[in-house]
């Protein structure tokens, strides 16, 4: 929401103790934003090693559970990805983002090869949600710059290949995946 000038000189104009007290108020109403200052403020944005690893971890930890559907394959990997968006909008670790979504993918495919092998009505869901989650990964990674994207080259091809091997076949070949990236 814009705020009209006479109102933005107006608050500029207000006592600077009030200012704070307003912002405490507004800060609190807003998880995100009380995150990321807590990030950037307290943190000094120095920690996000120290994020991507408890992410990893998590992730990790996710997949060890005793996966028996498709469909609760589906709902762990969406919350945890729910995680990874919520870490790349507080601290604005895109790169971070991109390895931990790729990290999640290998994760799940190669915990679960048996469960997401076959195609049916019941992996249709988790089939198309890991061909689109692939397709955001490769267009994240021909973003990247040249010496970045070679990093990740090899997690990538072993993504590919997992995604046309399993249930996921149909919607990568709809999708137009390559089934191998070059360096």
């Amino acid at each position: 929401m814009a705020l009209p000038d006479l109102l933005k000189k107006a608050i500029v104009q207000m006592p600077v103790k009030e200012k704070d007290k307003l912002l405490l108020r507004l800060i609190t109403r807003d998880k995100t934003l009380a995150d990321r200052l807590q990030f950037e403020l307290i943190e000094e944005s120095s920690t996000i090693p120290e994020r991507r690893e408890d992410l990893m971890a998590n992730i990790v930890r996710t997949s060890t559970f005793n996966q028996n559907t498709p469909g609760w394959i589906l709902m762990d990997m969406r919350n945890l990805s729910g995680d990874i968006a919520y870490h790349v909008k507080v601290t604005k670790d895109k790169i971070g983002g991109l390895e931990l979504n790729l990290f999640l993918l290998n994760t799940f495919m190669d915990k679960y090869p048996n469960i997401l092998k076959t195609y049916s009505s019941r992996a249709d869901t988790c089939a198309l949600y890991i061909a689109k989650k692939a397709h955001v990964i490769l267009n994240g990674l021909e973003k990247l710059d040249e010496d970045y994207r070679v990093d990740y080259i090899k997690d990538t091809n072993r993504m590919l290949v997992s995604v046309y091997t399993l249930c996921s076949k149909v919607y990568a070949r709809q999708l137009d995946l390559p089934q191998q990236i070059d360096s």
